[in-house]
């Protein structure tokens, strides 16, 4: 006998309201840490006072105390900065790379304690039983939460149940995605479509259960929660309006490429109408007057401190290049803008002497054979870089945004690929959604996967979207595993 679906729980979480979960149960975890730290703290001390003979003092001291250093209650807020790169919810849904996360935070953490304590004058204003407690309790409890939350994410009575109206292109692109996920974000159950010949045959593994008329009928038997439309061209009266009693009776109704948008952190660039693009960032991707204010604040003031960073480097990295390679230091490049708009870039030069010597412009592939020994290192650490802040203080570029790429190549990829130029709506930037999910691109296949993030990053750009890209770059560049 076959097992009876399970019906959800009506809690339909989006990717943004997990994140938004994982923060505050984190941040919950991380002041018990700090509290437990400081409490294991004041027992030690006590401890100490009666080895020696000393009567400690009788008054019990609360947290927060005046007797800790005030950088101590600020830890929590610097533990889950060092976990920003398992704020993914599909990342934060694996059990390995949770773990991963978790032991990589507290590593950086006694690191950067380390680095402190060496070079400060006064180590007893930094105690090492507080940090340390902490670090500890921190990385236990937040472990033990985020278990709790990996088996709320996976239970079968709380995931949604997807059923894709179409069976076409755009539903079995949804269907592979979907198997290529572990662990797998919802239940995907099946098709319904208008196609005779593809009712009761099985698509990517998932079965189409009838037509439209049946839609109701298979919401009942299956327990669906929510209907993704995955038909792209014109849709039949009848399925329009079963859609539409479909959601009088409470089930969503989610259009394919925003299912694709919350499952990737990309747009579906070979699964969009034509129109898509007005749409899309006339109607949805409007930012306010302040976003753009405090954008251009923020390119300001790291525009000049990545500049004192350069100022600092420079004469380690061109003697570092001259002897490796000889000159020149820089190399400068044309580049487009916003709108089109064209300017120069300088980066330290990471390849050999005239590496397109033919003139023709080429991307740059992984273990690429024109990159010399100190560029290798300059790539991954993203120092080759630095020299474009000056493009940032000038308000050419961002800190946060597109590449910014070659006007050879745009003109290249535009004929090739839907919608590349739609990347130049905004300003390009330093890092960006694109840089730090996608490796180098060696192929058109692979631009267009790179434009799905760059589109996706114009289209739902916030403030707390551009801090979190800073933020993980910068632990890309810790970790040295820049590109």
């Amino acid at each position: 006998m076959a097992e009876r679906p399970t019906r959800p729980l009506g809690l339909r979480l989006r990717p943004t309201e997990h994140r938004t979960l994982l923060f505050f149960g984190d941040l919950i975890a991380a002041i018990l840490a700090d509290v437990g730290a400081y409490y294991t703290w004041l027992g030690y001390a006590w401890y100490k006072l009666i080895s020696s003979g000393i009567p400690p003092l009788r008054a019990i001291k609360f947290f927060p105390s005046a007797d800790v250093p005030v950088w101590f209650y600020f830890l929590p807020i610097l533990w889950i900065i060092f976990m920003v790169e398992i704020y993914d919810s599909h990342t934060a849904a694996h059990r390995g790379r949770t773990l991963r996360g978790i032991a990589v935070a507290a590593v950086l953490g006694l690191a950067l304690y380390s680095l402190i304590f060496i070079t400060n004058r006064d180590p007893e204003s930094l105690p090492r039983i507080l940090v340390g407690a902490f670090l500890l309790f921190a990385s236990l409890l937040t472990l033990g939460w985020r278990m709790l939350y990996i088996r709320f994410y996976t239970s079968s009575g709380l995931q949604r149940r997807i059923l894709v109206v179409g069976a076409g292109k755009a539903g079995r692109t949804l269907a592979r995605l979907y198997k290529s996920m572990s662990p797998p974000p919802f239940h995907f159950v099946g098709f319904i479509d208008d196609d005779r010949e593809k009712i009761g045959k099985s698509f990517e593994g998932f079965p189409v259960f009838g037509n439209s008329e049946q839609l109701l009928q298979t919401l009942e038997e299956q327990h669906i929660s929510d209907i993704i439309i995955g038909i792209m061209g014109v849709m039949r009266g009848v399925t329009f309006q079963r859609i539409l009693d479909a959601q009088e009776d409470g089930v969503e109704i989610i259009p394919m490429p925003t299912l694709y948008e919350e499952m990737t952190g990309r747009v579906p660039i070979q699964h969009l109408e034509s129109d898509w693009l007005i749409r899309s960032f006339v109607d949805q991707a409007r930012v306010s007057g302040f976003y753009e204010l405090f954008k251009r604040v923020v390119d300001i003031l790291g525009g000049l401190a990545g500049m004192a960073i350069f100022l600092f480097v420079y004469p380690f990295i061109a003697l570092a290049i001259l002897i490796d390679s000889g000159k020149p230091i820089f190399y400068s490049q044309s580049r487009l803008g916003k709108s089109g708009s064209l300017f120069v870039i300088r980066k330290f030069r990471t390849m050999h002497q005239n590496a397109e010597a033919d003139g023709k412009a080429r991307l740059a592939t992984e273990n690429d054979p024109r990159i010399t020994r100190v560029g290798n290192f300059l790539r991954k650490t993203r120092l080759d870089e630095l020299p474009q802040f000056w493009n940032v203080v000038r308000g050419e570029m961002s800190l946060v945004g597109p590449r910014a790429e070659r006007p050879e190549l745009v003109a290249e990829f535009q004929r090739q690929i839907p919608f590349y130029r739609a990347r130049l709506l905004v300003k390009p930037g330093l890092t960006g959604w694109a840089q730090i999910n996608y490796g180098y691109v060696a192929s058109v296949t692979e631009t267009a996967v790179k434009l799905e993030y760059d589109l996706y990053y114009i289209k739902h750009r916030t403030l707390t979207m551009d801090v979190q890209i800073i933020l993980r770059t910068i632990g890309t560049v810790a970790r040295g595993a820049g590109r």
